[in-house]
């Protein structure tokens, strides 16, 4: 599988989000109430039923695609479900938010 450091996607996301690059947060509504990153659509695994059949009006399987969860086992699923499904560039952040916030923006919370 595929990764990337916190600090890889900070340097994407620097000029704003590429045109190119979907960014999917699998956390929970209330984890993403306390911290979230701007930009990331959010797809909770818990509501994966509501929102797997219709997962190719949410992302484009040709773009790339980075995942988020809290620490990356997660978003390390989505991203296998997300190859499984014809998803070609899936990535998963290593770490994940909470490592976002140690390493990149402190002035997100963590949990």
């Amino acid at each position: 599988m595929l990764q990337i450091s916190v600090q890889e996607l900070a340097s994407r996301l620097i000029d704003g989000i590429p045109e190119n690059l979907q960014l999917v947060d699998v956390r929970e509504p209330q984890e993403v109430q306390i911290a979230f990153i701007k930009g990331f659509k959010v797809l909770p695994l818990s509501q994966f039923r509501e929102w797997s059949e219709q997962i190719y009006t949410h992302l484009d399987p040709d773009q790339e695609t980075l995942v988020l969860c809290h620490h990356g086992m997660r978003s390390a699923q989505m991203c296998q479900w997300l190859k499984s499904q014809g998803f070609t560039n899936v990535k998963n952040i290593i770490g994940g938010i909470d490592a976002y916030s140690l390493v990149v923006d402190q002035s997100i919370p963590r949990y």
